[in-house]
C-alpha cells in the first residue's frame, strides 16, 4: 500500500493522505432505516482497490448535493486534475471524513457535511438544515453514497457564485474542485457533455428527471 502510494503521489503530487471513513457493512435496521458499520482509515488505503495481487474492495461512505436550479435542471461540476476523479462529471460533495471521538456518525453529521461541500465546491451557501435526504446508493467496490437536495436556485445565481469561487481560489494559488459546471435535464443530456461521469451520476440523474417530471 505504501508503494502504491509514493507511485501516486510522484504522478499526481496534489494528492493528500487525509483520514476518511470507510464502509464496514450496511443492514437495515427496519424498512425506514439504514445502518452503516464504518471504521477510520486514511486515502491510500483505496489504492489497494486496484492491486492486482491484494485488490480489496475498500467501500467508501461520501455525501453528495443534489442543487437543482428553478427551471427543473441539475447542477453537476466535472472533476479537477487534482480530485480522486479527474474529469469526470459529478455532483458537488466528496467523502466522508471521521468525527472526533464520542461524535456520532449520523443523518445528522452527513447533512454538515454536503453543506460544507457544495460551499467549497460551488460557492453556494445553503443551511444544512434545509437539505433533503435524498436518496443512498451503492456503487463500484461497494462504497456508499448519501445524497441530499436543496432548495431550487436560478442557474444564473449559481454560475456567478461559482465564478467568484474560482476566481478567489485562483487568486489564492489554489485549483478548484470542480473545474467546470454545466446543468442538465436528464441523462441524455450528461452523455451530450462528452467525458465520463461517476457511476452513480447516470441513476441520480434518472431520478432528478423523473422527479421534475411528476
Amino acid at each position: 500500500m505504501d508503494r502504491r502510494w509514493e507511485q501516486a503521489v510522484e504522478a499526481n503530487p496534489a494528492l493528500f493522505d487525509g483520514p476518511t471513513v470507510v464502509c464496514a457493512g450496511a443492514s437495515w435496521k427496519d424498512p425506514e432505516t439504514l445502518r452503516l458499520a464504518w471504521y477510520r482509515a486514511t486515502y491510500r488505503l483505496f489504492l489497494l482497490r486496484r492491486d492486482p495481487e491484494h485488490g480489496l474492495p475498500v467501500p467508501s461512505v461520501f455525501v453528495s448535493v443534489a442543487q437543482p436550479t428553478d427551471d427543473g435542471r441539475l447542477l453537476v461540476g466535472r472533476g479537477a486534475s487534482s480530485t480522486s476523479h479527474p474529469g469526470a462529471w459529478q455532483l458537488p460533495g466528496g467523502t466522508m471524513e471521521p468525527t472526533r471521538t464520542g461524535v456520532a456518525l449520523d443523518t445528522e453529521c452527513l447533512r454538515r457535511h454536503a453543506a460544507r461541500e457544495l460551499v467549497e465546491e460551488v460557492g453556494h451557501v445553503v443551511a444544512s438544515e434545509d437539505l433533503e435526504l435524498w436518496t443512498v446508493t451503492r456503487g463500484h467496490h461497494g462504497s456508499v453514497g448519501v445524497h441530499f437536495r436543496a432548495p431550487a436556485r436560478p442557474a444564473d445565481a449559481l454560475t456567478e457564485q461559482y465564478t467568484r469561487l474560482v476566481a478567489a481560489e485562483t487568486a489564492q494559488g489554489r485549483t478548484p474542485e470542480l473545474d467546470r459546471i454545466a446543468f442538465i435535464r436528464s441523462p441524455a443530456e450528461l452523455g451530450e457533455l462528452g467525458g465520463t461521469s461517476v457511476n452513480v451520476l447516470p441513476v441520480l440523474a434518472a431520478r432528478h428527471a423523473v422527479g421534475m417530471s411528476s
